[in-house]
């Protein structure tokens, strides 16, 4: 027992039971004061003395040879709170104060006092005792110490928990635990942590040690390491001592010895009544686990093995949907003589759900190509199994020759007719290099973006329509705006995950990309990368999809070529886009002088087959060479009637379009195709 400032003496005389009141309180370090505020005295008994660290020959009874053994802050605090409780008529007060001992150390002291007062209630003598409160203090700071302890605790599971809340993979769960809110705040200085992997545990957390041993990182589940017994045996294993654990684990001691642990705790994580994992915690200047951090080490556990098994569900399905996604879009882009072509997909960072953004770029007949882009209703793997339908429905229909126009409406038709609730916006080019000229239809998308040449990039009007899948009347419903790309111009068609930004306007988001486009790299590949980094971490929601259309120089012209379009049964509004295809062909063709008579022929023979047939036609134009060079004109049809050309004197309607391209056309003819036939035409086209 420590004696210091007790009473030499004071140890009650074997034999007496009880003790007496003095030696009661000069054992407790607790003496008596008797204050006379008349005369200005103070008396104090020995055990009294001793609280104020003075001998009875360093004292006579003088209050002011006290302030010795008093700070000046703490003499006046003292001074006031005896004052206030004189003049506020109490009897008693009691406080805490602090002496400074005869060799500077402070010792924390309490005095208690009754005041006495006279019949007019003047205070003129304190009756009290004076102790030394260091010992309680002491005491009191350790019931806060353990209280503080166990507050961290339990906010070090409250804040763990939380993070792992929003933790999604396995990466976010290992980083929850060793932030500075997770274990690294119960003073662990190295964190592992390994997944059972049918019978071997794959070692995944490194901790801020480097913990993880190459040889280590894949081991069995039977053998002997303190991991693989935890996981084997789902039961928590302590070790309070380096020797403990060399002696347990002498293999795995020397890779643990330079991390100077001296303790370590290892738990098994449980999730559905199985170890899915383990984890190991090292510590430092630790030489035990009580019973309360061993369960408070144990529900962390528990935690962290739901937030581990939520989390390699949620890998295991997020690969699985962008392994469908991305096997459903296009492995490879076609080369396109005469346009550089580039395509880029970013899938969402948030959430489990895959969306039906798609993309594809469709050789069509002549050297030309359809670039598609759209995004169907929906973040589910429903929506990606549309994708996939959509996306092959419009690529047969495209490669059949049929117009921009009546691609979309069979498109819509098809997603209709699917019975899926579902629909899709669509962004449909079809591009020749040759000329440059782009036909686009846009049915509910975004509108795409045309980069110059010198860097300036601006919005690119497209006539809209409305979502595929929605009750359509046919391809008048999707109007085409023509355009002509200039060599070295760049078409941008998007998705909305490029441009939409939580709580942000979308016509923000546009203006953004039009702004970062113009100002980006000139490489194609480069360009899309930093387009799609652009949103950086204000995306992640949705997918993201672009597709890049830059013309190169125009090809020159070769025979053999051709140009192919189908037109559906009846559909007489097609024939402006033959009329446009003719004029296209003519011009890439370096053959403008029969322009008119070319594209007034092609008109007559369309019109004519759809007019006296009841199916579609397919009109091709051919650029033949030889000594004189020609353009030829093909429109077949699934009847077998041949044409009758018709005299210039009949009245009737019947074969006056066949009498004006024989009149135009160099030679014309008719050729018999299986159940239908081709009416042809061919017209001298001399170089210019």
């Amino acid at each position: 027992m420590d004696t210091q400032g007790a009473v030499p003496g004071a140890l009650p005389a074997p034999g007496t039971w009880p003790a007496d009141a003095a030696t009661s309180l000069a054992l407790n370090r607790t003496g008596t004061f008797d204050w006379d505020l008349d005369r200005g005295l103070l008396h104090l008994d020995v055990p009294g003395l001793a609280v104020w660290d003075l001998r009875p020959d360093e004292y006579d009874e003088d209050p002011a040879a006290l302030a010795a053994r008093l700070p000046p802050a703490e003499s006046a605090r003292l001074d006031a709170l005896v004052s206030q409780a004189m003049k506020d008529g109490r009897t008693t007060y009691g406080v805490y104060f602090r002496i400074r001992c005869r060799d500077g150390t402070p010792r924390w002291t309490h005095t208690q006092g009754y005041i006495q007062r006279d019949a007019r209630g003047r205070p003129h003598r304190i009756i009290g005792i004076v102790r030394d409160a260091t010992e309680e203090l002491r005491h009191a700071t350790d019931r806060l110490t353990l209280d503080s302890e166990r507050s961290r605790e339990s906010s070090v599971v409250e804040e763990t928990t939380a993070a792992l809340a929003h933790a999604r993979t396995v990466g976010d769960v290992v980083g929850v635990l060793e932030s500075a809110r997770g274990m690294g705040r119960l003073g662990a200085v190295s964190l592992m942590m390994g997944l059972v992997e049918g019978h071997h545990i794959r070692q995944m957390a490194e901790g801020r040690t480097s913990s993880i041993v190459p040889e280590l990182e894949y081991t069995r589940i039977d053998a002997d390491f303190p991991m693989s017994e935890v996981a084997r045996t789902m039961t928590s294993r302590f070790f309070t001592s380096q020797q403990e654990f060399a002696t347990r684990y002498p293999r795995l001691w020397p890779y643990i010895a330079p991390l100077r642990a001296s303790a370590a705790a290892y738990l098994p994580l449980i999730a559905q009544g199985r170890a899915i994992g383990a984890l190991g915690l090292l510590f430092r200047e630790k030489h035990t686990f009580p019973p309360s951090e061993q369960t408070l080490l144990t529900a962390l556990a528990s935690t962290i093995a739901q937030s581990l098994q939520r989390a390699m569900l949620y890998e295991q399905e997020l690969e699985l949907a962008e392994s469908l996604q991305r096997f459903m879009l296009p492995h490879s882009i076609p080369a396109v003589p005469g346009l550089r072509t580039e395509v880029s997909y970013r899938p969402a960072r948030q959430g489990r759900d895959i969306g039906g953004d798609w993309y594809d770029l469709i050789p069509l007949p002549g050297g030309r190509v359809a670039a598609v882009i759209g995004d169907v209703q929906g973040h589910d793997t429903h929506a990606a199994a549309v994708m996939g339908q959509l996306r092959i429905v419009l690529r047969a229909y495209a490669a059949e020759g049929h117009t921009a126009s009546t691609v979309l409406a069979r498109a819509s038709t098809f997603l209709h007719d699917l019975d899926t609730d579902r629909f899709a916006t669509c962004l449909y080019a079809e591009a020749d290099p040759s000329s440059g000229w782009l036909r686009l239809v846009r049915a509910g998308h975004l509108d795409p973006l045309l980069l110059r040449r010198d860097g300036g990039c601006r919005a690119l009007p497209v006539a809209g329509a409305l979502p595929l899948g929605l009750p359509h009347l046919g391809p008048l419903d999707f109007p085409v705006t023509s355009v002509e790309l200039e060599v070295g111009e760049t078409l941008l068609m998007f998705t909305d995950g490029l441009v939409e930004r939580p709580g942000a306007d979308l016509d923000d988001g546009v203006r953004e990309l039009r702004d970062a486009a113009g100002r980006g790299p000139e490489d194609l590949r480069k360009l899309a990368d930093w387009l799609c980094e652009l949103p950086g971490d204000r995306a992640g929601a949705d997918d993201m999809a672009l597709v890049l259309l830059r013309r190169a120089t125009a090809p020159a012209p070769r025979p053999g070529r051709r140009l192919h379009q189908h037109v559906a049964p009846g559909d007489l509004h097609a024939v402006a886009g033959v009329r446009q295809m003719a004029r296209t062909a003519v011009r890439a063709w370096n053959a403008d002088p029969c322009a008119d008579a070319v594209e007034l022929a092609a008109q007559e023979l369309t019109v004519n087959a759809l007019r006296h047939t009841d199916g579609g036609a397919v009109v091709t134009f051919r650029l033949l060479g030889g000594a004189d060079r020609r353009v030829r004109v093909e429109v077949e049809d699934t009847s077998p009637v041949q044409p009758e050309l018709g005299a210039d004197e009949d009245t009737g309607l019947t074969g006056r379009g066949l009498l004006l391209v024989d009149r135009l056309a160099d030679v014309w003819g008719v050729e018999s195709r299986g159940t239908g036939k081709s009416v042809w035409c061919e017209f001298v086209c001399p170089l210019t």
